[in-house]
């Protein structure tokens, strides 16, 4: 509804949906006004704020990020694709086609930037006290993209969606590599019910394994080029603005690196708490799905250093 508005809003002051008339004639409209309840109010302010908020709820930001983990219940590709390539990364894809409008609004980026570090910083610490295997890695993702948003926030779109491609690789490799432990353990998702599966499920674990160093940012994998640098862009801002996001982007790293950790360790590391029926049918996953995932592991590993000059330079 709050993502209609901001589109009606558009239409209204700029006569077209098309991004070229849009951003194009963005600053001929800067200094133009609505009136909401009696009063003026900038128009690309209003505009941009409404963009804003359709993107929290799409985007899963904080106060409209509980969807998100409850949207679990689907098969594990699915979980894929959306958390990689489609829905939730939408919001984000938004907001970095729109940077010409938000560019002008600076009271509405501060906004956006306490939002983006909010939902970072509150969905690693809803990761750390999870025990579905499929709801840590959805807040991990949650968390992922509150980083992306206080980055396009300080002005580094290019930043936020060098992320954002990263993270789609090794959020996939690490939903494919999830979906084979739990449908070998006979579809619980339970990790207090894991244990033991580096020696059972070597592939799954080595894939697994590699999809969860990206994340925390291991240095010279694909997570490490796009996270480093948005905390150096973060601290290297010499504003008050800066140095907050930097410490809540610091503090979201570490609790990135003990949530993964204590779940790759209470699902590879720990003693089995299988039933015996269930490690009976314990199995590896197939070949077709073997193949996707090494193909995501690939990008986990070097589509960083790849693409590192193409975002950057």
């Amino acid at each position: 509804m709050l993502l209609i508005l901001g589109l009606v809003n558009v239409f209204v002051l700029f006569q077209s949906f098309d991004f070229s008339m849009v951003l194009g004639s963005s600053l001929f409209f800067s200094t133009h006004y609505f009136v909401f309840l009696g009063k003026p109010v900038h128009a690309i302010s209003f505009i941009t704020l409404f963009m804003f908020f359709g993107a929290m709820g799409k985007s899963a930001q904080f106060i409209l990020h509980t969807w998100l983990p409850d949207a679990m219940e689907g098969p594990t590709p699915v979980s894929a694709l959306i958390h990689a390539a489609t829905l939730v990364t939408a919001g984000v894809f938004l907001f970095v086609r729109l940077s010409l409008l938000f560019e002008q609004t600076p009271t509405v980026l501060v906004f956006v930037a306490f939002v983006g570090s909010a939902t970072a910083f509150f969905a690693a610490t809803s990761g750390l006290v999870q025990n579905d295997l499929k709801k840590v890695i959805a807040y991990s993702t949650c968390s992922q993209l509150g980083y992306m948003v206080f980055t396009c926030a300080l002005s580094h779109y290019q930043l936020g969606f060098f992320h954002l491609v990263n993270h789609a690789f090794f959020k996939a490799l690490l939903f494919l590599s999830a979906g084979g432990i739990i449908h070998a353990n006979a579809n619980i998702q339970d990790i207090r019910k894991y244990g033991a599966f580096a020696r059972l499920l070597p592939l799954s674990f080595i894939m697994f394994t590699i999809g969860s160093l990206a994340l925390v940012g291991l240095p010279f994998l694909t997570g490490f080029y796009s996270k480093d640098i948005i905390l150096e862009v973060a601290g290297g801002s010499n504003s008050q603005l800066g140095s907050y996001l930097r410490t809540l982007g610091l503090l979201t790293a570490l609790l990135t690196a003990i949530y993964s950790c204590r779940l790759a360790y209470t699902t590879f590391i720990l003693p089995n708490n299988s039933s015996r029926v269930v490690l009976l049918k314990l199995h590896e996953i197939g070949y077709a799905m073997a193949f996707a995932l090494m193909v995501l592991a690939v990008g986990s590993l070097f589509l960083g250093y790849v693409a590192k000059d193409f975002f950057i330079g």
